[in-house]
């Protein structure tokens, strides 16, 4: 049940760079995580008012979520690579993107009229 959810102030780009984008980290953050890809979803939410440093300048918020436990060593993969990812593909800044992985419970995590 891996989660990547995106949320910038950038405008909304072209319907076919968010398409690539979601498809892009949708197959990464399933081979960060190993889990299938089947269970990935993916969000991306465009043109939200954000500040970051006290300026309007291009910005990310990024959340990771995950059932089970991520390593030190995973987040800190997962960090460099979604935060280039996003970079190429929106132009926001390595450096003005956050990042907040959180490992989540199976039994607080729904799915499938169940949880996991």
């Amino acid at each position: 049940m891996p989660l990547i959810k995106v949320q910038t102030s950038v405008a909304k780009p072209e319907p076919s760079q968010v398409e690539s984008l979601l498809k892009t980290l949708s197959a990464r953050l399933a081979k960060h995580t190993g889990k299938p890809e089947s269970y990935v979803m993916t969000a991306f939410e465009a043109g939200v008012p954000m500040t970051f440093g006290g300026t309007l300048d291009p910005v990310c918020y990024v959340e990771v979520k995950s059932v089970g436990s991520m390593s030190p060593a995973q987040t800190k993969a997962m960090s460099q690579d979604f935060c280039q990812t996003i970079n190429q593909a929106i132009a926001v800044p390595e450096n003005r993107i956050y990042i907040e992985f959180a490992d989540a419970k199976g039994s607080m995590w729904g799915w499938n009229g169940s949880t996991f």
